[in-house]
């Protein structure tokens, strides 16, 4: 059973790191894509994408849920974690908010999704959290993800699987990024 759910989660999670990275490298056929299809009812391409995003965070938690759902064995799973390890999980959890808030409010939501890759002005910035890392977004929502895993499935066996499958993504979205 848990390579089947696995291979689901992989595919439904890849979804929003392949469209960022197609975003990132081919921003004019986004465009294109954005202007000539059913998504210019969405707006403009950063708009479209930032529409894209709720979808994909409802996608990222349903798998989420999901999982914890299928081995916990209940329908409405709870926290499984010890106050130390749910401790941990809430300050990670706490942490990735921070990390992302300050990005987008840094940056903005044209900076944030990918604006200067689609022509608009962004201005660069060196302070807090990009002073301390390259990609304080990725981070941030890494750490969330970390978190919620100790928080609702530490300490069974599947806990690490998930945090491990996203941290691979987005270390190869991080590298890959232009």
């Amino acid at each position: 059973m848990i390579v089947w759910a696995f291979i689901i989660a992989a595919v439904l999670l890849s979804l929003e790191r392949l469209t960022y990275y197609y975003i990132s490298h081919y921003p004019e056929r986004w465009s294109t894509v954005c202007e000539r299809s059913a998504l210019r009812v969405l707006g403009r391409p950063v708009q479209v994408l930032h529409r894209l995003f709720y979808l994909f965070k409802v996608v990222q938690m349903a798998v989420f849920l999901g999982w914890c759902a299928l081995f916990s064995g209940d329908l409405l799973p709870l926290p499984t974690a010890d106050a130390v390890s749910g401790t941990v999980g809430g300050l990670l959890l706490l942490a990735g908010l921070v990390l992302n808030l300050t990005v987008f409010r840094q940056l903005g939501t044209t900076g944030v999704f990918y604006g200067a890759q689609l022509g608009h002005q962004v201005r660069w910035i060196e302070g807090f959290p990009f002073s301390l890392l390259r990609h304080p977004q990725y981070v941030g929502t890494l750490l969330s993800i970390w978190g919620f895993f100790l928080i609702m499935r530490f300490p069974h066996d599947d806990w690490i699987v998930l945090p491990l499958l996203e941290t691979v993504y987005y270390a190869i979205g991080a590298r890959h990024e232009v």
